[in-house]
């Protein structure tokens, strides 16, 4: 019984280490760079311009009213 607490505190925490390791690696690559590589191809075609003048028309500006 002698050391008990820290012989199972040192495999917790090992163990909760590699967890949190394994869990951040499945939220960068499984999360945080598909939602990169989306908003990299949305704005590779975006064209703000073209959407401002369709809000304009549509009459979402009090500041510009539709034509």
């Amino acid at each position: 019984m002698r050391r008990l607490l820290a012989r199972r505190m040192k495999f917790h925490l090992f163990g909760a280490f590699f967890v949190s390791i394994g869990c951040a690696a499945l939220y960068k690559f499984g999360v945080a760079e598909p939602r990169k590589r989306a908003y990299a191809e949305y704005y590779k075609n975006y064209d703000a311009m073209k959407d401002f003048e369709a809000m304009k028309a549509a009459g979402v500006f009090e500041c510009a009213p539709p034509k």
